[in-house]
């Protein structure tokens, strides 16, 4: 299972937010709760979060107040992107800009290439599998970016197809496997 972190000022304004340290706001609160709720009762072999704070306190809100901290779920390192909006970089750069086009053509490289964090989503990965394997769970606090590659390279897709799978704060999302396939068995479920 996947949970995004619940809202912070920075994700509500569009805001690249990757190392910047930012706290929930009470909408984000209550969206960890929310996650909690969606998660009752469940047990999970694995709980990681992310080492920053926003990822620990939705662990800590939706009810997990035991987990590992894994450095590699912590969110994309956007660089000089850092903290700001979409709309506010195509301002300058162009309507075509996006972070998953960062560092090719005329665009200026983000701190870390989608590459980069997708060798940090299959650290990850590989972490879990003989859990998952041994017919385990696991549960994981993290960003929206870096769950949207860890899902695209848990599907055997490049890093940069994490552009393809919207993620809301907040939100609970389940991987999973079907006939020895891995699929997307629940995307961005909130309240």
């Amino acid at each position: 299972m996947l949970v995004r972190h619940g809202e912070t000022e920075w994700s509500r304004d569009n805001r690249h937010t990757g190392r910047t340290d930012v706290d929930l706001t009470s909408t984000g609160e209550a969206q960890a709760r929310q996650a909690g709720r969606l998660l009752a009762g469940r047990f999970f072999d694995v709980v990681l979060a992310s080492p920053l704070r926003r990822a620990q306190r939705t662990a800590t809100l939706a009810g997990w107040d035991t987990f590992e901290t894994d450095r590699n779920l912590a969110e994309w390192d956007y660089g000089v992107y850092e903290g700001r909006s979409t709309a506010d970089i195509a301002g300058e750069l162009g309507d075509d800009w996006n972070i998953w086009k960062g560092g090719t053509g005329r665009f200026p490289a983000p701190g870390e290439s989608a590459d980069a964090v997708g060798r940090r989503a299959d650290a990850v990965i590989e972490r879990l599998l003989p859990t998952l394997s041994a017919g385990g769970s696991a549960l994981l606090f993290a960003h929206g970016h870096v769950l949207r590659i860890l899902t695209a390279r848990w599907l055997s897709l490049p890093a940069s197809a994490g552009a393809m799978f919207i993620l809301g704060t907040g939100t609970v999302s389940q991987l999973g496997a079907e006939h020895g396939i891995r699929v997307v068995e629940r995307w961005n479920c909130g309240s």
